[in-house]
């Protein structure tokens, strides 16, 4: 909105001052919703007022390292969202987002000098729990802070589905597609331990423009780009002879489609009664390009890995189980933060209300009414002259209102029988 007609100086206003940004209300609400939902997606449902060690492993939570209570040199752990308000609330603490199966560290026998507050009687150590240096605030191969104050080069942080490390987009070995263009990230290292990826991606992965990234100096070279040959075998694996399978592929694939809900219910795996064909050896028969690169995967390729009772087997000797575990991914964490939490939100005025006797319910609901109705159409008028509604306005706004209710409150007689 623009500042009032006319161009009359705001009251109190100086000749020659610097304007204030001017933003309307209806921005100001849009804005906070949006990072109540970004808050929430983040948070994941994560409980802010239990330790979630009761829980045991915890399939995915928001975690947290406490670098006061365990710095560099001591052993790493981690704490759970609770614990970080209430048990560490003015330490400094590196935000670690989510890891899977973690359990909550507070008070164990890493903290030497403290002690849960919200549950104290915890084992020695977590042993299931999974480490990097991430619990020290360092990220990516090349071991930085972030934000890192000796970088200057803009760089988004990508976290890899196998390791959970973050990597800086131009540390990849690729030029990282755009962010809508792909919904998970599978490092080099992992890459190279999870050979069997490779296999996989000519028909599922998002292609990629290889590149050299020297460590030792921040300049990238970005002109080591993929050859024609090497675009050609890519699209000769995504078409010509996959075309002709799809149909026979989908067949097998309709059992475990994935929900396309964004809720946080997963997908039930459904097992034929007959073995299926394996994919994977389907897929190694072809020829099958390796670059030493992270590679990026769209929504839903889970689904289309392998599970048959070799790939079972492999996946868990790898430690990878979870790559065909729909409800693991980000995305799933992030709907069930949004989903659980607007189920959950609470409404102050019920919960107020829910204190009260009958007649006091009747009068808070009149009065509530009464100033819902009364703001809504002082601040219509505002709208409707596109003037900017300034805290003078509000604050005479509630002073007219009480000065009518005073006198509606006079006005009234009260009778005793």
């Amino acid at each position: 909105m623009e500042a009032a007609a006319g161009g009359a100086e705001p009251a109190g206003g100086c000749a020659g001052a610097p304007e204030e940004p001017v933003v309307s209300l209806a921005d100001v609400l849009a804005e906070n919703e949006e990072l109540e939902k970004e808050a929430r997606a983040v948070l994941g449902g994560s409980d802010h007022e239990r330790c979630s060690y009761s829980q045991g492993a915890v399939k995915r939570q928001a975690l947290y390292a406490c670098s006061t209570c365990t710095p560099p040199g001591e052993e790493p752990a981690g704490i759970c969202l609770a614990c970080s308000y209430e048990c560490h609330g003015t330490h400094k603490l590196f935000e670690l987002y989510t890891k899977r199966n973690f359990r909550c560290d507070c008070g164990n026998s890493k903290f030497k000098n403290l002690q849960c507050k919200l549950f104290p009687e915890k084992g020695k150590v977590n042993s299931g729990n999974k480490y990097n240096h991430n619990f020290y605030g360092l990220y990516c191969v090349c071991k930085r802070p972030y934000p890192d104050p000796e970088d200057e080069i803009p760089d988004e942080m990508i976290q890899c589905i196998v390791c959970e490390d973050w990597f800086h987009g131009r540390h990849l070995g690729a030029v990282p597609p755009e962010s809508g263009d792909f919904h998970e990230m599978v490092c080099q290292a992992c890459m190279n331990c999870c050979a069997f990826l490779w296999a996989y991606t000519s028909q599922l992965a998002v292609p990629t423009v290889t590149k050299v990234t020297s460590l030792d100096d921040e300049r990238i070279v970005l002109n080591v780009k993929e050859t024609e040959e090497q675009n050609r075998e890519i699209k000769k694996e995504s078409g010509g002879d996959h075309q002709g399978k799809i149909k026979e592929e989908e067949q097998v694939e309709q059992y475990n489609e994935p929900s396309t809900s964004s809720g946080s219910k997963c997908p039930e795996t459904v097992t034929k009664s007959d073995e299926p064909v394996c994919k994977l050896r389907e897929l190694q028969t072809k020829q099958c390009l390796k670059k030493d690169t992270a590679t990026f995967w769209p929504s839903n390729w889970r689904s289309k890995l392998c599970t048959c009772k070799d790939c079972l087997k492999m996946y868990s000797e790898l430690d990878v189980q979870f790559l065909i575990d729909e409800c693991d991914t980000v995305l799933a964490y992030e709907n069930k933060g949004t989903s659980d939490q607007e189920t959950d939100r609470r409404d102050p005025l019920m919960d107020t209300l829910n204190s009260m006797n009958r007649v006091q319910q009747v009068e808070l609901i009149c009065e509530y009414n009464d100033l819902k109705t009364e703001l809504t159409d002082y601040l219509r008028r505002f709208a409707d002259e596109g003037t900017v509604v300034k805290r003078e306005d509000i604050q005479q706004f509630f002073e007219e209102f009480q000065s009518r209710k005073r006198r509606r409150t006079n006005r009234m007689q009260y009778y005793c029988s």
